[in-house]
C-alpha cells in the first residue's frame, strides 16, 4: 500500500530532501512551504515524479493556512506527518536577548508544530502507520547542554520536546506514535558548512528511522544513530 507523508518546510534541506527519497520509494508525498512561487527544486521535482509529490503553500505561523492544509487533508489518511519547518532565531549574548524574536521562534519550533498535529490528527489517526515526527535538536536537550548560550534555539526545542511527550499521551488512545527527532548536525542553511553530515546522509537515515518506528517508540527524543537523546 503507498504511503502518504506530508513534510513542512519541504522547499529546502532535510525537508527537500525528505521529499525527493519518500518520492522514489514509491510514496505520495505532500510538500508544504511558504513560498511554492520560490521554490525551484521543489517545483521540478514535483513535475518529475508522475504525481507523487504535490506542493500546497503553508506558513505555519498562518491559523488559516493551516486550516487550509487541514481542509485539503480532509477525509485523506495521512501516514506520517514530518514537523520540519523551523527556525534558529538571532543568536546573543547573555543579556541581548531579543525578546520580539523569540517568541517569533517560539511560534514556528514550538507552536506551530503542536497546531498541525491537532489539525491533521484525524487524517494521521486514519492511516496504517499513523506516525508524527517531529524535528528537534539535540540542543533542545537540557542534560546535553554542556556550551551554554543559544537561548532561544535551545529554549525552543526544549519546548518542543515538552509538546512531544504530552502529544504522546494524549494520542496514545488513537494509536498515533509521536516523536522528537534530531536529524544531525546537518550541512544545511540552519546547521552551517561545518556540519557533520549532508542532507541525503541525513534523509536516509531518518527514513530508516521512521520505518522501525511504533507505538511503543511514542514519546522518544530521538538521535540521528537511533538511539535515545537524554531530556
Amino acid at each position: 500500500m503507498t504511503e502518504t507523508v506530508l513534510i513542512t518546510g519541504a522547499s529546502r534541506g532535510i525537508g527537500l530532501e525528505l521529499t525527493r527519497q519518500f518520492a522514489q520509494a514509491g510514496a505520495r508525498v505532500i510538500a508544504a512551504c511558504r513560498h511554492p512561487e520560490r521554490a525551484p527544486e521543489l517545483n521540478r521535482l514535483a513535475a518529475d515524479t508522475q504525481g507523487r509529490v504535490s506542493v500546497q503553500p503553508l506558513d505555519v505561523t498562518q491559523p488559516a493556512q493551516v486550516a487550509a492544509l487541514a481542509a485539503v487533508m480532509q477525509g485523506l489518511a495521512l501516514d506520517i506527518l514530518i514537523n520540519n519547518a523551523g527556525a534558529f532565531g538571532p543568536v546573543a549574548p547573555f543579556g541581548e536577548t531579543d525578546e520580539a524574536a523569540w517568541i517569533e521562534t517560539f511560534r514556528i519550533n514550538t507552536v506551530a508544530p503542536l497546531k498541525l498535529m491537532e489539525a491533521l490528527a484525524d487524517s494521521v489517526a486514519a492511516s496504517e502507520r499513523r506516525l508524527m515526527v517531529n524535528m528537534t535538536s539535540k540542543m533542545g536537550s537540557i542534560a546535553d547542554n554542556r556550551s551554554g548560550g543559544l537561548y532561544i534555539y535551545r529554549s525552543t526545542k526544549a519546548a518542543l520536546n515538552a509538546v512531544v511527550a504530552s502529544a504522546a499521551h494524549d494520542l496514545r488512545p488513537r494509536g498515533i506514535t509521536v516523536v522528537a527527532q534530531h536529524p544531525g548536525w546537518v550541512r544545511t542553511d540552519m546547521g552551517g558548512p561545518n556540519g557533520e553530515i549532508s542532507v541525503q546522509e541525513s534523509a536516509t537515515a531518518l527514513r530508516g528511522i521512521f520505518a522501525r518506528l511504533g507505538p511503543d517508540d511514542s514519546g522518544r527524543f530521538i538521535d540521528i544513530d537511533g538511539g535515545d537523546i537524554p531530556w
